[in-house]
């Protein structure tokens, strides 16, 4: 019985390729394929997960590496079983050439998917873990194979692509680089509202979250004027792009509180209807009264301060005009510290030049925060401007005395304020002379000749006076 089995299994059943097929040799065949096609999978897998991770690739390239590796020696894999079990590939060329027209015909829409997914992986222009935008599907991509793409929805759901849409339409790739970019959001007031209070009221609401990226700083455009509105649109960055409607959702809900806690109405259309008759005189008309949201216990109370009213007590602002003004307010955001509140060790970068708006701020040397502080930063004083033009880390601790607001200015815009008012140049300059002697305690540095060497361009001189004495200092 068993003899005769073994006869059915190496019974010849056809030739294919020079190579008598029969049922043992169809089963060894089909094994050694299964085989070839685990160990494929299990490579990828390998490839993937493991050695590219501890070789410190990133996602996006393990998935190109892993995927093209294991397609290219599966392939292999498989000539080499169809070559060990005895088939003449070279037997076969015409009957797979003459099948290849049929087949290319039907397989045509597979073929183009795997070339448009080997076209994907060599260009990695898509990389796995990208947030895209194809076809109003929105997702990550949580894998790309030879002939699909698969896309996790921001639902949860996942859809898979064929490679050759992908490769043909346009594609949107919010993380090309990196998952920053920018929200919009809309916001229309009030005729008679004031554009440089609004404008503050929007950078303010903006520089109040943490998820707002404060370079590139947020902007505010006047856009035009509305039918019952002026209308603004707050421009906003945020280095987590893909979390887009939570973070405007929580944008927006800021805006309108801050906008309403500074008396900043917010109209929405309406129509007014009189009726009078023929013989009533036009001039015993009153005018309309305008419409007005009702109060609530949010805005009966007086709104906080304005920033241009604090900076306006600033001497060297009281003279800059509204539209002045308001590019000045553009170029930073109000910053609160509680009393002993630490702003800036001994050693660290200095990145902002900052504004004393109310309270104080006291420098003490070293990392000793204990006593009397060298000096003191009182309203309407300014500081940072030395170590951001010199480039050079806090040669001591500075601390909040009192409840402290500063007007916080990054290095980009203390640039752009230099170059947009030349004369805080001379400002500063002057200002650091009247600081002489807490500077020689803070940089044991000479200042004797501050005033007296190249008055038109101080900047330069500071520069060009500190640099050698600075380089001393860090090294």
């Amino acid at each position: 019985m068993i003899e005769r089995l073994i006869e059915i299994f190496r019974a010849s059943l056809f030739e294919l390729g020079g190579q008598s097929v029969s049922l043992l040799w169809l089963f060894q065949l089909f094994s050694a394929l299964l085989i070839v096609s685990i160990v494929t999978r299990f490579l990828k897998s390998f490839l993937k997960h493991r050695l590219l991770v501890k070789l410190g690739i990133d996602g996006g390239n393990r998935e190109a590496i892993a995927t093209l590796t294991s397609f290219c020696l599966g392939a292999f894999g498989y000539l080499l079983v169809l070559q060990a079990t005895g088939v003449n590939l070279s037997s076969l060329a015409v009957i797979i050439g003459g099948f290849g027209v049929g087949i290319g015909f039907s397989l045509q829409d597979i073929i183009k998917n795997l070339l448009s997914g080997l076209t994907i992986l060599v260009e990695r222009k898509l990389r796995v873990g990208d947030f895209i935008e194809f076809d109003n599907v929105e997702g990550y991509i949580e894998e790309i194979s030879i002939r699909s793409t698969v896309i996790r929805r921001l639902e949860g759901a996942e859809v898979v692509i064929p490679n050759s849409q992908i490769a043909e339409e346009r594609i949107t790739n919010w993380s090309y680089h990196n998952f920053e970019g920018r929200i919009a959001i809309e916001v229309g007031v009030a005729y008679g509202s004031d554009p440089v209070l609004v404008t503050e009221t929007l950078l303010e609401a903006a520089y109040s979250l943490n998820e707002i990226l404060s370079t590139p700083r947020p902007e505010v455009m006047f856009v035009g004027f509305g039918d019952s509105a002026l209308n603004f649109e707050l421009w906003a960055w945020t280095n987590r792009i893909d979390r887009r409607p939570k973070i405007k959702s929580h944008l927006t809900f800021t805006v309108e509180y801050y906008l309403r806690r500074n008396k900043i109405d917010i109209p929405f259309p309406q129509l007014d209807l009189w009726m009078r008759s023929p013989a009533e005189n036009s001039n015993n008309l009153r005018s309309p009264q305008p419409i007005t949201l009702p109060e609530n216990k949010e805005n009966r109370g007086q709104p906080a301060k304005t920033l241009r009213a604090s900076l306006a007590q600033i001497s060297y602002f009281q003279n800059l005009n509204e539209l002045q003004m308001r590019s000045f307010i553009e170029m930073g955001y109000r910053k609160q510290f509680e009393k002993s509140e630490i702003l800036i060790q001994q050693g660290d970068v200095v990145r902002e030049f900052c504004i004393v708006l109310t309270g104080a701020i006291g420098a003490f040397h070293g990392n000793d925060t204990i006593g009397n502080p060298e000096f003191t930063f009182e309203a309407g004083m300014y500081f940072g401007e030395l170590p951001l033009m010199l480039g050079i880390p806090s040669p001591g601790t500075l601390k909040a005395l009192v409840n402290t607001v500063l007007f916080v200015i990054d290095v980009a815009g203390f640039e752009k304020l230099l170059q947009d008012y030349p004369t805080l140049a001379e400002d500063i300059t002057s200002e650091l002379a009247n600081r002489k002697e807490m500077l020689e305690n803070l940089y044991n540095i000479d200042l004797s000749g501050l005033n007296k060497e190249n008055e038109q361009n101080p900047v330069v001189w500071i520069q060009q006076r500190f640099q050698q004495l600075f380089n001393k200092i860090l090294s």
